[in-house]
């Protein structure tokens, strides 16, 4: 670990012995005895440190400072043991000088992954920022989230990713988007014209279905960006939202449930509670109720992510006090019973619900500010760090990083742009080697009754190149022959979705999705692009609910 040096012994609380002290580069503190024996004190103060020296060690001796009792007078800073109040009386009589310094170093984020493991965490950002650097992958908002969410940046990289984000959701949103992505002193916007395109794409856009998660997370990306935009041009966007978020609550009345799913609807209301704007005290009553009646599970699985996130728009909508005090102390409650059950439910492998959900699970604990004492977060930072070569694809690294930085979306609301290091470069990715020989994957589909009287609609082994991928394995099922195999799949920022198999897709007042399983139950967490069955594997594509 690497020091600004004082180049002074030290003696640690209760011990006797001296110890080589200094200022970490992880923003830490430690004791000294410099020329006199005196104590050194580090307190981080937004993004300030505060430095206190010296402290006269007879007045405040070294295992009185060091006391990490809370009965102790005194103050305690992130953490760090209390300052007694004896030590201004110290400070009187030696002359000390209180000192506000600039960090010189990036404050230590105590909820973020270990610092043996912080080497790794850069280089599977550096991976991510190399994927979002290739002009042939469509972007996506969560990833610029996990950039800038991130302890390390690449200022101009981000800047030309955000553009793109910009030019992806022209076409949706007209001219308030072009001007909200517009470089900072350029955002002159003719309001009345904003407002017109806004109604007429409304209109005309009226029957078609929500898409609040995606819109929530391009506006979380807008507030989370250095300059920020203008405010004025975002208001046709946060417009869009809640017209989205009110046509999830007509379909939440109408058929039990949201048009889109409860995942989107939380990260509907999360986004704009980051953006400090109120919605109507019953959109929330009504994530309220699926919370307290246990609607977010989905097919009798587990349902963390979407309980995390739901969790994390409660916190913020009582943190920026958008509610009276009634409605607020409901939603402290249904946070603290969302993190019991994630405690409770933790695996014996240290995962919240799987490997993928266990990030959004962590942020809550980040949130509310209870992961330092909880050994269940530690135990599954220590499963996540053991585990990051799962991450492979540019959704799931977005979907881990902000959690082994000790980041939390809540924190997009108080970011701040000065002094950000911009020192991460972008790793260049190597291709997936090619796998000599080939192999055969049984492939079945399956559809439950009413819908499919006869429930198997087929099944049938499919050869294939050795490590191919699951969409490699249908297309080689398609262009087999007589079995009549057929797909279609749609685009997405996270890859191609798989939409219908053998001319059935999914219907939204059934809530139902083709999920992707391998034999006999277990559901696969990859897409079709990334998922690699080997040889002799049974897929299983089932028409399910969500």
């Amino acid at each position: 670990m690497g020091c600004l040096g004082l180049g002074a012994p030290a003696r640690r609380a209760g011990q006797g012995h001296p110890v080589p002290v200094g200022l970490c580069q992880e923003g830490r503190a430690a004791v000294s005895t410099l020329s006199q024996p005196c104590l050194l004190r580090l307190c981080q103060s937004s993004s300030l440190f505060l430095l206190t020296l010296p402290l006269c060690a007879e007045t405040a001796p070294c295992d009185t400072f060091l006391s990490p009792a809370p009965s102790r007078p005194g103050c305690v800073c992130a953490g760090l043991p209390a300052v007694p109040s004896c030590a201004m009386a110290a400070a009187a009589r030696c002359g000390v000088w209180l000192l506000l310094l600039q960090a010189v170093v990036p404050p230590a984020r105590p909820c973020g992954a270990p610092e043996e493991a912080q080497a790794a965490v850069r280089a599977l950002s550096s991976q991510l920022l190399g994927l979002a650097g290739d002009p042939a992958r469509d972007p996506d908002p969560s990833v610029y989230l996990a950039l800038r969410l991130a302890g390390d940046h690449d200022l101009r990289g981000e800047e030309r990713y955000l553009a793109r984000l910009g030019d992806a959701f022209q076409h949706r949103y007209g001219r308030s988007l072009q001007a909200a992505v517009r470089p900072h002193g350029h955002h002159q916007q003719d309001a009345a014209a904003t407002k017109n395109s806004t109604a007429a794409a409304v209109s005309c856009r009226s029957a078609e279905g929500p898409e609040t998660g995606r819109l929530a997370l391009y506006l979380l990306g807008l507030r989370a960006a250095c300059p920020p935009p203008e405010p004025g041009p975002q208001r046709s966007l946060v417009t869009w939202l809640k017209y989205y978020l009110e046509e999830d609550w007509a379909g939440s009345r109408h058929h039990g449930h949201p048009l889109t799913s409860y995942y989107q609807y939380s990260l509907g209301v999360l986004a704009l509670c980051v953006h400090r704007k109120r919605v109507r005290e019953e959109v929330i009553r009504r994530l309220l109720a699926a919370e307290h009646h246990g609607r977010f599970r989905h097919d009798g699985g587990s349902a963390t992510d979407t309980e995390a996130v739901a969790a994390l728009a409660f916190t913020c909508v009582e943190r920026e006090r958008l509610v009276g005090p009634g409605l607020a102390a409901e939603l402290r409650a249904a946070t603290r019973g969302v993190r019991r059950r994630m405690v409770e439910a933790q695996g014996e492998d240290g995962f919240f619900g799987n490997v993928y959900s266990t990030p959004w699970a962590m942020q809550v604990f980040i949130a509310t500010n209870t992961c330092r004492g909880q050994l269940a977060y530690g135990r599954a930072m220590a499963a996540l760090v053991e585990d990051l070569d799962t991450f492979s694809t540019a959704a799931t690294m977005a979907q881990v990083l902000p959690a082994l930085h000790g980041r939390s979306y809540l924190d997009i609301a108080t970011m701040h742009c000065h002094e950000e290091p911009n020192t991460l470069t972008p790793a260049v990715l190597e291709p997936l080697p090619e796998v000599p020989g080939n192999m055969t994957v049984r492939l079945v589909v399956e559809c439950p009754e009413p819908r499919c009287p006869q429930g198997r609609l087929y099944d049938q082994l499919v050869p294939a190149p050795a490590g191919a991928s699951l969409l490699d394995v249908l297309k080689a099922a398609a262009a087999q022959g007589p079995h009549s195999f057929t797909f279609d799949t749609q685009d997405t920022p996270q890859g191609p979705f798989l939409s219908r198999v053998l001319g059935l897709g999914p219907r939204r007042h059934e809530r139902s999705y083709w999920q992707l399983l391998t034999a006999p139950s277990t559901s696969l967490q990859m897409g079709v692009a990334d998922y690699r069955p080997h040889d002799g594997e049974t897929l299983i594509l089932r028409l399910s609910q969500w």
